[in-house]
Order: structure tokens, then sequence, then C-alpha cells
């Protein structure tokens, strides 16, 4: 009954791999004071955060009994995750910041199409402005904050232009 169960995961891997997903490894770790707080969090993470995410396919992880590290405790997981396409993993890396990852599959190139690729870049600007704003929003006087906020409308109003005006170009 296992090898049957592993036989179906490994067709869905492969399915969803030639359609474009990504099959990676994700390492995690993490530290508390408190020694009995971090395999709960770990187990959070994988299985109701990650495991939850848009466009993940399926994960499971291993996770290392804490050390004691000087005043606290410090643990990580291994996890294997199967994601639909890129952009899924991209929001991972950036929602629950891994400590390394590693591409299991594709074994070979990756290939975007030109939409896709422009796509990725533009979400990943959105997401670095995003940052920056809620960066700034903790140091920047409220007046100065909010010329910011005009600034990233009028960016937010090019950007939709421009897709627009591309858009109507290739049709």
């Amino acid at each position: 009954m296992a090898n049957e169960g592993k036989k179906e995961l490994e067709e869905l891997t492969h399915i969803t791999v030639e359609k474009g997903g990504l099959l990676v490894k994700l390492y995690f770790d993490m530290e508390s004071e408190r020694e009995e707080e971090l395999q709960p969090l770990m187990v959070d993470l994988i299985n109701n955060r990650l495991l939850k995410s848009p466009g993940v396919v399926y994960c499971s992880g291993a996770i290392d009994q804490p050390l004691k590290v000087k005043d606290t405790f410090s643990t990580s997981a291994e996890v294997t995750a199967l994601f639909d396409s890129l952009w899924p993993l991209v929001n991972v890396m950036f929602n629950f910041s891994p400590a390394a990852v590693e591409v299991l599959r594709p074994s070979k190139d990756y290939l975007l199409k030109q939409t896709e690729l422009q796509a990725l870049l533009l979400n990943v600007a959105q997401i670095s402005m995003e940052y920056n704003n809620y960066v700034l929003s903790r140091v920047l006087k409220p007046e100065d904050m909010e010329k910011i906020k005009e600034q990233t409308a009028r960016r937010e109003e090019l950007g939709r232009k421009l897709m627009e005006k591309k858009d109507g170009a290739q049709q």
C-alpha cells in the first residue's frame, strides 16, 4: 500500500513538473528562548501556513530536535514541496524566508514565457516596493510618508498604463 501511495505521489510530481511546476527542498530555521515552543511552531509553519499557501500542491517535512545554543534553543526543518508554478514559490520565499532552497525538479532548464517573466519581475518589484513602504512607514514622519504614498500611486498607474499599452499592441 505504501508503494502505491509513493507511486501516485511520483506521478503527480511528474505531471505537475511537466506543466511548469517545481519540486524543491526548503530549509527553515527557528529560535526561541523556550524549547517547547519550537516544534509546534515549525509544525504550524509546515502544515498550516506553507501547505495552505496558494500554488502548493503538497509538502512534507522533517523537523530536527531543538538544540540549546547559549541562552536560546534552535531547530531546523527540511521541507520537500511541490509548487504548481514558479510564482507561488517566489511568494513562499518572500513570505516565509527559508534559510535555503534547493530545486530538485526540473533537473534541467526551467523556461518562462516572456509574459510570465514580465509578470514575475513586476510582482517582485511590487513586493519590494511594499516592503520598502512598510519599513519607511516605521521611520518617516507622517507627511513624508504621504509623499511616498502619492509617488507609489503614480507609479502603479504608470505600470497599469504600460501593461495596457503592451497588451493592446500584442492583440
